[in-house]
């Protein structure tokens, strides 16, 4: 069960939908509760478990594709431009990508959850992250009072193939900015111009349109001690490219605060 939050977010991505992705989880959970041999889920070896567990999700929902032949791979239109272009990839290259920058493991860990060789799922990987390259470019607003991080956000940012709409460095500049410019998706310092806060402003901005916000702070520990960790994750400066990638992903598929996670009883129950 410590598990469960890595399997919807998996699941949720898998299938494009959350209330597929609950669905799916909550089948896998029955089925590893039921018969955890039957899945190698006996180890008492937590990434291994996780691994597992990721694999038999990949089968169910397999299954699930083979029982309805003209279903789509991911239930629903995707209503995101990271799930539309994931949508376009083929599957191998789709769930290599999702299991490696979402799921965070290594390519031969994807390989062992894919059940394919390392070379294979390596090349698979480097396909994916081409045509996401490509079909993908996220508006992103940043919102940092310090001119020389601002700048080093932006050319990070720039390097990824994504758009800069706007950098702002008070709560007044960010919320403008946001209005004007739509962004898909906000890079929010903890401590703004003259006094600023990048909590409000991000509570602010929660109120006006469901915006992503990735914190990119020295203070890291301030939202989970404040007990505001649920307005976003959190990159520690100094930050890498791969870090802001990473957290642009999972921002895009983790499920929404005020989601209800799946229950056996509720399952039962239906």
């Amino acid at each position: 069960m410590a598990q469960l939050p890595y399997m919807r977010r998996y699941g949720r991505a898998l299938t494009g939908s959350t209330t597929s992705g609950d669905d799916l989880v909550t089948r896998a959970l029955e089925a590893a509760l039921i018969e955890p041999e039957r899945y190698n889920l006996e180890a008492d070896d937590e990434p291994v478990t996780r691994r597992r567990l990721y694999t038999l999700l990949n089968g169910l929902f397999d299954a699930a594709k083979g029982a309805n032949p003209g279903s789509a791979a991911v239930s629903g239109a995707p209503g995101h431009p990271i799930e539309a272009a994931l949508s376009s990839l083929p599957e191998l290259e789709r769930r290599v990508f999702l299991l490696v920058s979402l799921e965070e493991l290594s390519t031969p860990q994807a390989a062992d959850v894919m059940g394919v060789p390392s070379d294979e799922a390596r090349e698979a990987l480097g396909r994916a992250q081409n045509a996401m390259r490509e079909q993908l470019v996220a508006n992103i607003l940043i919102v940092e009072d310090d001119a020389i991080i601002a700048y080093d956000l932006t050319e990070t940012v720039l390097g990824m193939g994504h758009m800069v709409c706007g950098t702002a460095a008070t709560m007044e500049e960010a919320l403008a900015a946001a209005a004007a410019n739509q962004p898909s998706l906000a890079l929010m310092d903890l401590r703004l111009a003259h006094g600023g806060s990048g909590i409000t402003t991000a509570q602010a901005l929660r109120e006006t349109r469901a915006l992503p916000i990735i914190f990119v702070t020295a203070f890291a520990e301030e939202l989970k001690q404040r007990g505001l960790d649920y307005l976003g994750p959190v990159i520690k400066k100094p930050f890498t490219r791969e870090q802001i990638e990473r957290a642009i992903t999972q921002a895009v598929f983790t499920p929404r605060p005020g989601d209800t996670p799946p229950t056996l009883a509720g399952r039962s129950a239906g």
